[in-house]
């Protein structure tokens, strides 16, 4: 059996803006409960709909092992200033190809509209540079979540095609491609 190889925690915690990406932690359940309350939530990840608090500890402790397992990055998002648990982002290997992150973030209902996720994808994306392998960046969203849409843009993605019918969590869903590269120099 094949261990897997566990990935560093960054030294520095990524920022941008007023967020800040950091670790979960039990403190957070709160702001997990209130994001378990869209439902669209435990579509795209593995908080369940209307998480109680052992659930949401429950997410806590999967979110933290995702470095360990060498799957990719689980973040908090907070704000920069007070701490306050904002929502969820990550950056997860693609396996086979070393050059390609996958990223994905979450806001919690109470933290939107304020450019949260915009930041945070900003962060993640900064991370992302940090590991000299790394060539692009990408996202897929469904065609129809145009809040996610503007944050790609808003980010700088640029839309890379569109995935038709693509299994996802035991559905088949059609999602918008986007792709950062890494900039020259």
């Amino acid at each position: 059996m094949v261990r897997p190889t566990p990935l560093p925690w960054p030294a520095v915690p990524p920022a941008s803006g007023t967020v800040v990406l950091r670790r979960f932690t039990s403190a957070d359940v709160g702001m997990l409960r209130d994001l378990a309350t869209d439902p669209y939530v435990p579509l795209i990840g593995s908080l369940p709909h209307r998480a109680d608090e052992v659930q949401a500890l429950a997410y806590v402790e999967r979110q933290l092992s995702r470095p360990e397992q060498g799957v990719g990055w689980s973040f908090c998002v907070a704000d920069g200033v007070s701490d306050e648990a904002l929502g969820g982002a990550g950056l997860w290997l693609v396996p086979d190809d070393p050059r390609v992150l996958t990223a994905g973030y979450s806001v919690a209902p109470r933290a939107r509209g304020r450019g949260v996720a915009t930041q945070a994808l900003r962060a993640l994306v900064g991370f992302a540079w940090t590991r000299p392998h790394v060539e692009r960046v990408e996202l897929r969203v469904e065609p129809d979540n145009a809040a996610s849409l503007r944050v790609a843009a808003a980010a700088g993605f640029e839309r890379d095609g569109l995935e038709r019918g693509r299994e996802f969590r035991g559905r088949a869903v059609d999602l918008v491609r986007f792709v950062l590269r890494r900039p020259a120099g």
